[in-house]
């Protein structure tokens, strides 16, 4: 986190395809171009020792940020929907550019933000490729559908439903590539953490090849809770006085991704994994929804993947002390 009473200037930065806004806390509002010779002119107005806050916006802020950081300069990333409830509660009525930028400024001025680390060129293409994996599987569950009604239907068209089976293969085909790529990218620098994670029961090597990209090796993360908070792993009580009574769900603050991936791995955990079954069976057992049990195993199960990944030691169910972390 930054102490920001260490820096002369703090700027909050809205960035969109074309441009980005610039609002400082005393120089008040600029926009320049979103490319290189905006964010060379950008640089070169800084003053000494200032602060630069973003929002996290994928491939719009990714390159500013990675600019910024390999000059020298402090680069907090903060969580869109943080600055959009902190801009709910100061009621604003006006929403451009401009008042982003400022709200962002304003929101750093006040809240501890998160720094920002660049990322290596390994890190970097394996979060691309996850993203076309990504996208590759979701045009492939399409396609599945696609087939499944024209079955239905009784294959009316001979052509449409051949023509869906070819790109179901090359989709199975190019996704089997992107996680071999993956694979062999991240076995240069993290064999032994892959190794560790894909001991514990419930986590694949698709899931460990993940959470490793995206936390760095768990290097940005100092305990298993601001882990939690990152992904958004934890469920949100809803209740007020004696006629609230609001279901319990999962927080939406966080890094969706994992979330999914972690909540989706928890159906399996929950049977194999032994800590996890017993959390899944004791939240059941008290009455509670099973949506629920499986948002707790899947903190279970982050949990874990953190504790085995600090500690260097594979995953054993008979050491219940080394998933006791905070």
């Amino acid at each position: 986190m930054v102490r920001k009473n260490t820096y002369n200037e703090t700027f909050g930065v809205d960035i969109s395809k074309d441009v980005f806004d610039v609002y400082g806390s005393t120089v008040g509002h600029d926009q320049y171009k979103n490319d290189e010779s905006g964010f060379r002119k950008f640089l070169k107005a800084l003053p000494d020792t200032s602060l630069v806050v973003m929002e996290a916006t994928g491939y719009y802020h990714y390159r500013l940020a990675q600019f910024l950081y390999k000059n020298g300069i402090t680069v907090p990333v903060v969580n869109p929907l943080s600055v959009e409830r902190f801009i709910q509660m100061k009621l604003a009525k006006v929403k451009t550019d401009k008042s982003d930028a400022k709200a962002i400024c304003e929101y750093a001025l006040i809240n501890e933000v998160p720094l920002y680390n660049a990322l290596t060129d390994i890190q970097s293409e394996c979060l691309q490729l996850f993203r076309l994996l990504d996208a590759y599987l979701k045009q492939r569950t399409t396609t599945k559908n696609k087939i499944h009604g024209e079955v239905v239907l009784g294959v009316p068209s001979k052509f449409v439903y051949r023509s869906l089976i070819r790109n179901k293969k090359q989709l199975n085909k190019e996704a089997t590539a992107i996680e071999s790529m993956i694979l062999s990218l991240v076995k240069v620098d993290q064999q032994e953490q892959l190794t560790l994670l894909t001991s514990i029961h419930g986590i694949g090597q698709k899931t460990a090849l993940f959470l490793i990209v995206v936390t760095d090796g768990f290097s940005k993360f100092e305990t298993a809770s601001q882990l939690c908070s990152y992904v958004g792993i934890t469920p949100t009580i809803r209740e007020s006085g004696s006629s609230v009574r609001g279901r319990a769900r999962i927080s939406k603050v966080g890094n969706r991704k994992p979330r999914n991936v972690l909540f989706l791995c928890s159906f399996n955990a929950c049977k194999h994994n032994k800590a996890c079954k017993e959390v899944y069976e004791r939240i059941v057992n008290k009455g509670k929804r099973k949506k629920l049990a499986l948002i707790a195993v899947a903190n279970k199960l982050l949990k874990q993947s953190f504790a085995i990944a600090k500690s260097g030691r594979p995953y054993d169910e008979t050491y219940v002390s080394v998933l006791r972390v905070k």
